[in-house]
Protein backbone atom coordinates (compact mmCIF):
# COMPACT_ATOMS: atom_id res chain seq x y z
CA UNK A 1 0.00 0.00 0.00
CA UNK A 2 1.30 3.62 -0.94
CA UNK A 3 1.62 5.54 2.09
CA UNK A 4 1.78 9.31 0.77
CA UNK A 5 4.02 11.92 3.21
CA UNK A 6 2.64 15.25 4.08
CA UNK A 7 4.39 16.96 0.86
CA UNK A 8 2.13 14.77 -1.38
CA UNK A 9 -0.91 15.09 0.30
CA UNK A 10 -3.58 18.08 -0.20
CA UNK A 11 -5.96 19.68 1.98
CA UNK A 12 -8.86 18.14 -0.43
CA UNK A 13 -7.49 14.14 0.14
CA UNK A 14 -7.27 15.06 3.71
CA UNK A 15 -11.01 16.80 4.06
CA UNK A 16 -13.01 15.35 1.73
CA UNK A 17 -12.38 11.77 0.84
CA UNK A 18 -15.66 10.68 2.66
CA UNK A 19 -17.62 12.27 0.64
CA UNK A 20 -16.12 11.39 -2.76
CA UNK A 21 -16.56 7.83 -1.67
CA UNK A 22 -19.99 8.55 -0.56
CA UNK A 23 -21.16 9.69 -3.88
CA UNK A 24 -19.19 7.10 -5.71
CA UNK A 25 -21.38 4.68 -3.82
CA UNK A 26 -24.34 6.84 -4.36
CA UNK A 27 -23.59 6.76 -8.56
CA UNK A 28 -22.73 2.85 -8.07
CA UNK A 29 -25.86 2.11 -6.40
CA UNK A 30 -27.99 4.59 -8.91
CA UNK A 31 -26.24 3.09 -12.13
CA UNK A 32 -27.48 -1.21 -10.85
CA UNK A 33 -30.94 0.41 -9.86
CA UNK A 34 -32.82 0.80 -12.90
CA UNK A 35 -36.02 1.21 -11.68
CA UNK A 36 -35.49 1.32 -8.20
CA UNK A 37 -38.02 3.37 -6.25
CA UNK A 38 -37.69 6.55 -4.51
CA UNK A 39 -37.43 5.48 -1.28
CA UNK A 40 -35.02 2.58 -2.19
CA UNK A 41 -32.36 5.24 -3.64
CA UNK A 42 -32.48 7.60 -0.78
CA UNK A 43 -31.63 4.37 1.05
CA UNK A 44 -28.58 4.11 -0.44
CA UNK A 45 -27.62 7.78 -0.75
CA UNK A 46 -28.02 7.95 3.16
CA UNK A 47 -24.29 8.44 4.72
CA UNK A 48 -24.94 5.53 7.37
CA UNK A 49 -21.97 5.08 10.04
CA UNK A 50 -20.84 1.63 11.08
CA UNK A 51 -20.71 -0.23 14.45
CA UNK A 52 -19.40 2.00 16.90
CA UNK A 53 -17.52 2.24 19.67
CA UNK A 54 -17.51 -0.36 22.75
CA UNK A 55 -20.21 1.15 25.61
CA UNK A 56 -17.75 2.51 28.83
CA UNK A 57 -18.82 3.02 32.52
CA UNK A 58 -22.03 5.00 33.34
CA UNK A 59 -21.70 8.67 35.16
CA UNK A 60 -24.24 8.79 38.14
CA UNK A 61 -25.69 11.89 38.70
CA UNK A 62 -25.60 13.07 35.14
CA UNK A 63 -29.08 16.10 35.07
CA UNK A 64 -30.40 17.32 32.22
CA UNK A 65 -29.90 20.68 30.38
CA UNK A 66 -32.21 23.06 30.00
CA UNK A 67 -29.17 24.45 26.88
CA UNK A 68 -30.68 21.27 24.86
CA UNK A 69 -32.25 21.85 21.75
CA UNK A 70 -35.73 20.94 21.29
CA UNK A 71 -37.81 18.32 18.65
CA UNK A 72 -34.59 16.87 16.90
CA UNK A 73 -33.98 13.36 16.31
CA UNK A 74 -30.53 12.36 18.40
CA UNK A 75 -28.44 10.59 16.40
CA UNK A 76 -27.39 6.88 17.79
CA UNK A 77 -24.37 6.07 19.23
CA UNK A 78 -22.89 4.24 16.76
CA UNK A 79 -23.53 7.19 14.58
CA UNK A 80 -21.34 9.34 17.05
CA UNK A 81 -18.99 6.92 17.80
CA UNK A 82 -17.95 5.75 14.47
CA UNK A 83 -17.82 8.86 11.95
CA UNK A 84 -15.44 11.69 13.09
CA UNK A 85 -12.86 13.41 12.03
CA UNK A 86 -9.87 12.70 14.92
CA UNK A 87 -6.62 12.89 12.50
CA UNK A 88 -4.60 12.16 14.89
CA UNK A 89 -5.85 8.17 14.62
CA UNK A 90 -5.80 8.82 11.07
CA UNK A 91 -7.74 10.94 8.02
CA UNK A 92 -10.77 8.69 7.06
CA UNK A 93 -14.17 9.09 8.64
CA UNK A 94 -13.87 5.40 10.82
CA UNK A 95 -9.88 5.62 11.68
CA UNK A 96 -10.58 7.00 15.17
CA UNK A 97 -13.13 3.83 16.11
CA UNK A 98 -10.75 1.35 14.15
CA UNK A 99 -7.46 2.88 15.33
CA UNK A 100 -8.16 4.11 19.09
CA UNK A 101 -7.89 0.83 20.50
CA UNK A 102 -4.34 1.13 22.40
CA UNK A 103 -5.32 4.80 23.58
CA UNK A 104 -4.97 4.94 27.08
CA UNK A 105 -7.24 7.77 28.61
CA UNK A 106 -6.83 6.71 32.27
CA UNK A 107 -4.82 8.28 34.34
CA UNK A 108 -5.31 11.69 32.66
CA UNK A 109 -3.24 14.96 33.39
CA UNK A 110 -4.24 18.84 32.35
CA UNK A 111 -1.47 21.36 32.58
CA UNK A 112 -2.81 24.96 33.34
CA UNK A 113 -0.56 27.44 32.05
CA UNK A 114 -0.32 30.75 31.21
CA UNK A 115 -2.05 33.79 32.67
CA UNK A 116 -3.54 33.00 35.73
CA UNK A 117 -3.47 32.73 39.59
CA UNK A 118 -3.75 28.80 40.05
CA UNK A 119 -1.07 27.68 36.88
CA UNK A 120 -0.05 24.04 37.35
CA UNK A 121 -1.03 19.84 36.73
CA UNK A 122 -4.77 19.07 37.55
CA UNK A 123 -5.65 14.83 37.57
CA UNK A 124 -8.88 14.57 35.56
CA UNK A 125 -10.63 13.90 38.89
CA UNK A 126 -9.86 17.61 40.09
CA UNK A 127 -10.82 19.17 37.19
CA UNK A 128 -14.53 17.54 37.84
CA UNK A 129 -14.32 17.74 41.15
CA UNK A 130 -17.59 19.73 42.39
CA UNK A 131 -18.59 19.99 39.04
CA UNK A 132 -22.16 19.10 38.42
CA UNK A 133 -22.01 17.25 35.20
CA UNK A 134 -25.00 18.34 32.72
CA UNK A 135 -26.37 16.27 29.48
CA UNK A 136 -26.86 18.47 26.91
CA UNK A 137 -28.13 17.50 23.38
CA UNK A 138 -26.28 20.08 20.87
CA UNK A 139 -25.47 20.47 17.27
CA UNK A 140 -22.41 19.68 15.71
CA UNK A 141 -21.75 20.96 12.28
CA UNK A 142 -18.43 20.61 10.12
CA UNK A 143 -16.66 22.34 7.79
CA UNK A 144 -17.33 19.72 5.17
CA UNK A 145 -21.00 19.64 5.06
CA UNK A 146 -22.03 16.57 7.00
CA UNK A 147 -24.06 17.56 10.94
CA UNK A 148 -24.81 15.15 14.18
CA UNK A 149 -27.28 15.55 17.19
CA UNK A 150 -25.52 14.78 19.80
CA UNK A 151 -25.98 14.53 23.88
CA UNK A 152 -22.95 15.00 25.33
CA UNK A 153 -22.62 15.14 29.29
CA UNK A 154 -19.97 17.19 30.58
CA UNK A 155 -19.81 20.93 32.18
CA UNK A 156 -19.05 24.92 31.69
CA UNK A 157 -15.73 25.67 30.43
CA UNK A 158 -16.46 28.50 32.06
CA UNK A 159 -17.15 27.24 35.62
CA UNK A 160 -13.19 26.02 35.29
CA UNK A 161 -11.90 29.31 34.22
CA UNK A 162 -13.76 30.75 37.49
CA UNK A 163 -11.72 27.99 39.46
CA UNK A 164 -8.17 28.94 38.08
CA UNK A 165 -8.52 32.69 37.73
CA UNK A 166 -7.03 34.24 34.81
CA UNK A 167 -5.67 37.51 34.96
CA UNK A 168 -6.47 40.64 33.12
CA UNK A 169 -3.84 39.90 30.54
CA UNK A 170 -5.67 36.82 29.53
CA UNK A 171 -7.86 37.68 26.25
CA UNK A 172 -7.79 34.12 25.12
CA UNK A 173 -7.77 30.12 25.90
CA UNK A 174 -5.37 28.06 23.88
CA UNK A 175 -5.67 24.51 24.38
CA UNK A 176 -3.59 21.67 23.30
CA UNK A 177 -4.32 17.95 22.49
CA UNK A 178 -2.39 15.22 22.67
CA UNK A 179 -0.20 13.85 20.34
CA UNK A 180 1.05 10.27 21.27
CA UNK A 181 2.66 8.04 18.10
CA UNK A 182 3.18 5.40 19.99
CA UNK A 183 -0.88 4.71 20.39
CA UNK A 184 -2.27 7.17 17.53
CA UNK A 185 -0.98 6.50 14.30
CA UNK A 186 -2.12 9.68 12.27
CA UNK A 187 0.46 11.42 14.42
CA UNK A 188 3.04 9.67 12.55
CA UNK A 189 2.19 11.37 9.25
CA UNK A 190 2.96 15.06 9.56
CA UNK A 191 -0.65 15.83 8.10
CA UNK A 192 -0.58 18.41 10.59
CA UNK A 193 1.99 20.40 12.62
CA UNK A 194 1.55 18.22 15.71
CA UNK A 195 0.02 18.54 18.51
CA UNK A 196 -3.25 19.73 17.47
CA UNK A 197 -3.87 23.36 18.91
CA UNK A 198 -6.71 25.37 19.35
CA UNK A 199 -8.10 28.84 20.57
CA UNK A 200 -11.21 30.48 22.07
CA UNK A 201 -11.58 34.18 22.48
CA UNK A 202 -12.29 34.89 26.32
CA UNK A 203 -15.52 35.73 25.91
CA UNK A 204 -16.44 32.98 24.00
CA UNK A 205 -14.94 30.50 26.51
CA UNK A 206 -16.92 32.13 29.61
CA UNK A 207 -19.99 31.56 27.39
CA UNK A 208 -22.34 29.11 29.11
CA UNK A 209 -23.02 27.37 25.69
CA UNK A 210 -19.21 26.46 25.84
CA UNK A 211 -18.80 22.66 27.41
CA UNK A 212 -16.36 20.78 28.57
CA UNK A 213 -17.20 17.40 27.77
CA UNK A 214 -16.59 13.62 29.22
CA UNK A 215 -19.30 11.66 28.23
CA UNK A 216 -21.86 10.43 25.47
CA UNK A 217 -25.34 9.16 25.92
CA UNK A 218 -24.85 8.90 29.59
CA UNK A 219 -21.66 6.96 29.84
CA UNK A 220 -17.63 8.07 29.54
CA UNK A 221 -16.54 9.36 26.31
CA UNK A 222 -15.11 7.08 24.06
CA UNK A 223 -11.88 7.22 22.75
CA UNK A 224 -13.27 8.05 19.00
CA UNK A 225 -15.15 10.83 20.27
CA UNK A 226 -11.92 12.85 22.03
CA UNK A 227 -12.04 10.90 25.82
CA UNK A 228 -11.69 11.97 28.28
CA UNK A 229 -11.88 15.43 27.78
CA UNK A 230 -12.97 17.79 25.10
CA UNK A 231 -14.41 20.86 23.78
CA UNK A 232 -18.20 21.12 22.59
CA UNK A 233 -18.49 24.63 20.82
CA UNK A 234 -21.97 24.56 19.35
CA UNK A 235 -22.29 27.36 17.20
CA UNK A 236 -18.87 27.08 15.70
CA UNK A 237 -17.62 23.96 13.15
CA UNK A 238 -16.50 20.95 14.42
CA UNK A 239 -12.70 21.35 13.92
CA UNK A 240 -12.83 24.25 16.79
CA UNK A 241 -13.62 20.80 19.33
CA UNK A 242 -10.43 20.05 20.13
CA UNK A 243 -10.35 16.36 21.75
CA UNK A 244 -8.42 14.47 24.08
CA UNK A 245 -7.12 17.89 25.60
CA UNK A 246 -3.76 17.46 27.73
CA UNK A 247 -3.14 21.47 28.15
CA UNK A 248 -5.08 24.94 28.52
CA UNK A 249 -3.51 27.97 28.22
CA UNK A 250 -4.60 31.43 29.40
CA UNK A 251 -2.52 33.92 27.14
CA UNK A 252 -2.74 37.87 25.64
CA UNK A 253 -2.09 37.00 21.94
CA UNK A 254 -4.51 35.51 19.60
CA UNK A 255 -3.66 31.54 19.35
CA UNK A 256 -3.38 30.13 15.83
CA UNK A 257 -5.01 27.33 15.80
CA UNK A 258 -3.57 23.68 13.68
CA UNK A 259 -6.11 23.99 10.69
CA UNK A 260 -5.63 28.08 10.79
CA UNK A 261 -1.39 27.19 10.14
CA UNK A 262 -2.53 24.61 7.42
CA UNK A 263 -4.42 26.62 5.74
CA UNK A 264 -5.38 29.79 6.99
CA UNK A 265 -7.64 30.80 3.59
CA UNK A 266 -9.37 28.01 4.55
CA UNK A 267 -9.66 27.74 8.36
CA UNK A 268 -9.80 30.90 10.19
CA UNK A 269 -9.63 31.81 14.06
CA UNK A 270 -13.55 31.79 14.65
CA UNK A 271 -14.79 29.52 12.68
CA UNK A 272 -18.46 30.52 13.53
CA UNK A 273 -20.92 28.44 11.37
CA UNK A 274 -22.10 30.91 8.54
CA UNK A 275 -23.47 29.46 5.95
CA UNK A 276 -22.85 32.90 3.57
CA UNK A 277 -19.48 32.21 3.06
CA UNK A 278 -18.30 29.14 1.26
CA UNK A 279 -15.43 27.26 2.24
CA UNK A 280 -12.95 27.45 -0.81
CA UNK A 281 -13.72 24.21 -2.05
CA UNK A 282 -17.43 23.67 -1.53
CA UNK A 283 -20.89 25.53 -0.14
CA UNK A 284 -22.14 25.68 3.20
CA UNK A 285 -25.36 26.70 2.52
CA UNK A 286 -26.18 23.10 3.60
CA UNK A 287 -25.73 20.00 5.25
CA UNK A 288 -26.93 16.57 5.66
CA UNK A 289 -27.26 15.35 9.42
CA UNK A 290 -25.68 11.68 9.56
CA UNK A 291 -28.48 9.02 8.76
CA UNK A 292 -30.50 11.28 6.53
CA UNK A 293 -30.50 11.42 2.45
CA UNK A 294 -31.88 14.65 2.14
CA UNK A 295 -29.82 17.37 2.60
CA UNK A 296 -31.07 20.94 5.11
CA UNK A 297 -30.60 24.34 5.09
CA UNK A 298 -27.56 25.49 7.22
CA UNK A 299 -28.41 27.53 10.24
CA UNK A 300 -26.66 30.81 11.11
CA UNK A 301 -24.65 30.10 13.68
CA UNK A 302 -25.72 26.61 13.42
CA UNK A 303 -29.13 26.81 14.60
CA UNK A 304 -27.13 29.30 18.53
CA UNK A 305 -27.87 32.82 16.92
CA UNK A 306 -29.99 34.07 19.65
CA UNK A 307 -27.60 33.13 22.17
CA UNK A 308 -24.07 34.10 20.63
CA UNK A 309 -24.76 36.41 17.85
CA UNK A 310 -23.98 39.37 20.39
CA UNK A 311 -20.51 38.23 21.12
CA UNK A 312 -20.35 39.20 17.18
CA UNK A 313 -21.72 42.56 16.91
CA UNK A 314 -20.41 45.10 14.76
CA UNK A 315 -17.68 42.43 13.25
CA UNK A 316 -17.56 41.12 9.80
CA UNK A 317 -18.15 37.70 10.19
CA UNK A 318 -17.17 37.11 6.57
CA UNK A 319 -13.62 38.96 6.99
CA UNK A 320 -13.58 37.09 10.31
CA UNK A 321 -14.25 33.88 9.44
Amino acid sequence: MLIKQSSDLTSSEITDKSHYLNRRKFLRTVAMATGASAAGLATSGTIVAANGAAHGRKLANVVKSAFSVKDEKINSWDDITSYNNFYEFGVDKNDALKNSGRFITSPWKVSIEGECEKAGVMDLEDVLKGETLEERVYRHRCVEGWSLIIPWIGFPLASLIKKIQPTSRAKFVEFTSVADPKTMPGVRNAILNWPYREGLRMDEAMHPLTLLVVGLYGEVLPAPDGAPLRLAVPWKYGFKHAKSIVRIRFVEKQPINSWQQYAANEYGFYANVNPTVDHPRWSQTTERRIGEFFRRKTLMFNGYADQVQSLYAGMDLRRNY
